[in-house]
């Protein structure tokens, strides 16, 4: 006779023991929907609050009454709901970044403040969204913002080009004539300094709009100046290698330093940094082709970053990006899918120095000492070595790295330094 044992409490719904919550929020500009559900996904409680200070200490209130909350999935991290990830994050719970409910859901369930927020609780229950949000309330926020400012001022600046080049083709002949010869910044100088005469006719008009225009781009080239000094020193107080590094400025910097966030940890390996920056290759392969294609999703501005650091690399011809270059056009490969390859392996470089910034100071400045106190003159030693002046000064000043030419120079001052010792 057969016999049967009773399954385990623990495989029975209805007799297993409560794990914790799951709680999801539906933001907007005056109102956040919070919606509460158990383990196994069942509604317990959902309620409404102003989008104020007190409006989030009562979110907090509501969610300590129903229990040990184990994860709370807020949509909107960046606009809306960036406040209240904060205050849930300083009062200890763990807020987790959710998109907007898909598609098929709202047509199948439709769509009200309560449902998107009950699926965002569902959302994080499954596991579906891991994403940690990044804090916004350090010294990267304050890039961000800077940024944001620098692009603004730069498209201005761009549509003021754009409109003086555009007068200029439209102009009297005599106006055209006069500042055909010029271009660039040297342009905008030269009518700057113009005197044009009172008068309404088209040919004072245009040289009086064009002196005007010329003065809001020297305004706006001015205000990206400080911008960029800005930016240039938090970003070499967050991260001095990560700036020092050959290809990135501090506009490079920012950006990258914008993308991780002040809490780069919630980004755990090199291939999530990849994706997050649009450079990790989507699998594009059926039946006997195996190829894959071009990532068009990420951060955008992170991907620009990488891209102008493989075009600076190339223009300077930067040894390692030459020898690259030179390995992957003998195997086939065309200088575009070249640049993609470059950009992923550039991910790993720049992934090591955002979660693991080195503490210890540049070698450049000391080097540089090294080399004073043996009485060598920087051109001299520059000849030696056989590169340009101007990147053995910048080595030196700790504002750029270059690991093979550190190692060059320490072994070229050593020799020297025990030749001079040998003829003493």
């Amino acid at each position: 006779m057969t016999m049967m044992t009773a399954p385990p409490a623990a495989a029975n719904p209805s007799e297993r023991t409560t794990l914790g919550r799951y709680a999801g929020v539906d933001t907007h500009r005056d109102t956040h929907h919070v919606a509460v559900v158990d383990e196994l996904g069942r509604a317990v409680a959902d309620r409404q609050f102003a989008a104020t200070g007190a409006g989030y200490r009562q979110i907090v209130d509501f969610l300590r009454t129903h229990g040990p909350v184990l994860a709370i999935g807020v949509e909107g991290t960046g606009s809306y709901g960036a406040e209240l990830a904060r205050v849930l994050a300083a009062a200890e719970m763990a807020v987790i970044e959710v998109m907007r409910t898909n598609r098929q859901h709202r047509r199948l369930r439709g769509k009200s403040d309560p449902l998107d927020a009950h699926q965002a609780a569902l959302t994080v229950a499954a596991g579906r969204a891991t994403v940690v949000p990044k804090p916004r309330d350090g010294q990267v926020e304050s890039l961000r913002i800077l940024l944001a400012e620098r692009t603004s001022a730069t498209k201005a600046r761009t549509a003021v080009l754009n409109q003086v080049h555009a007068l200029l083709i439209t102009a009297d002949g005599a106006v055209r004539s006069d500042f055909h010869r010029y271009h660039g910044q040297e342009l905008m100088d030269v009518l700057a300094r113009t005197r044009p005469g009172p008068g309404d006719d088209p040919d004072q008009v245009a040289r009086a709009s064009l002196k005007r225009l010329a003065a809001r781009h020297r305004v706006l080239t001015e205000e990206i100046t400080v911008l960029d000094d800005q930016l240039e020193q938090i970003a070499r107080r967050l991260n001095p290698a990560l700036l020092a590094t050959q290809g990135v400025g501090p506009v490079v910097a920012a950006s990258l330093l914008a993308t991780v966030g002040d809490n780069p940890h919630r980004i755990a390996t090199q291939a999530q940094f990849a994706a997050l920056c649009g450079v990790a290759p989507i699998p594009a392969s059926s039946g006997k082709t195996n190829r894959h294609r071009l990532s068009r999703g990420g951060d955008r501005q992170a991907n620009r970053a990488l891209h102008r650091i493989v075009l600076i690399r190339m223009r300077f011809r930067e040894p390692r990006t030459m020898a690259y270059f030179a390995r992957r056009r003998a195997e086939g490969l065309a200088d575009r899918d070249i640049i993609r390859c470059l950009k992923r392996h550039i991910v790993n470089e720049v992934f090591a120095l955002l979660t693991h910034p080195s503490t210890e100071p540049l070698p450049g400045p000391s080097l540089r000492r090294q080399r004073q106190a043996l009485g060598i003159r920087l051109t001299d030693a520059a000849a030696a070595l056989g590169v340009p002046y101007q990147r053995l000064r910048r080595l030196e000043l700790g504002t750029r790295t270059d690991p093979d030419l550190v190692h060059r120079c320490q072994y070229w001052l050593d020799e020297t330094d025990h030749q001079r010792l040998k003829t003493a």
